[in-house]
């Protein structure tokens, strides 16, 4: 088993958090601020710390451009950036040739960019595993299990199908 680790973000991080989370081969997820070499000012991210032997850096990052909104550069942008942060140059040039290979396949442009990692700044505990500590939360039900059920329908064989379908209802779950 190969550990590695890709930061990413685009949305909330208790979003990408949870969508992460949902992955049988994730090994973990930190979430909090990442600023990268490019841009020095932190945005919600998670680090995500995955088996590589049994999930690509090519299916998470495409899990995470379809859950996030990867095309659009709306105003909040500042706080989440749509980025994949690569932890060596390897992954840097991977992951820059993984968007332009995945951005045909999208109706717009991606604005997803690659920066190098540089910092990480957790959030506080409370928020740590915000999702599969109350599912039932407003935000949850409306911004993130979308999110989830998408995972189920789309990204079925990755997805730990038994945690997911335990923290959504039976009228969500994808057929």
């Amino acid at each position: 088993m190969e550990i590695k680790k890709i930061g990413l973000g685009g949305g909330c991080h208790w979003c990408t958090e949870a969508v992460f989370l949902s992955l049988k081969d994730v090994i973990q997820v930190e979430q909090g601020f990442i600023s990268s070499k490019e841009e020095s000012i932190f945005s919600e991210a998670v680090i995500v710390s995955y088996n590589s032997s049994k999930i690509s850096l090519k299916e998470l990052i495409e899990i995470h451009l379809y859950t996030h909104k990867s095309t659009s550069n709306h105003s909040m942008r500042g706080k989440y950036r749509s980025a994949v942060y690569a932890f060596n140059s390897a992954d840097f040039e991977k992951s820059n040739k993984i968007l332009d290979e995945l951005n045909v396949v999208f109706d717009e442009k991606l604005i997803t960019r690659v920066s190098h990692f540089e910092r990480f700044k957790p959030s506080e505990e409370q928020f740590h595993n915000y999702y599969y500590t109350d599912s039932n939360k407003p935000f949850c039900t409306t911004y993130i299990t979308p999110k989830l059920s998408l995972l189920l329908k789309k990204y079925g064989k990755f997805t730990d199908i038994k945690k997911v379908e335990a923290s959504i209802s039976h009228e969500e779950i994808p057929k």
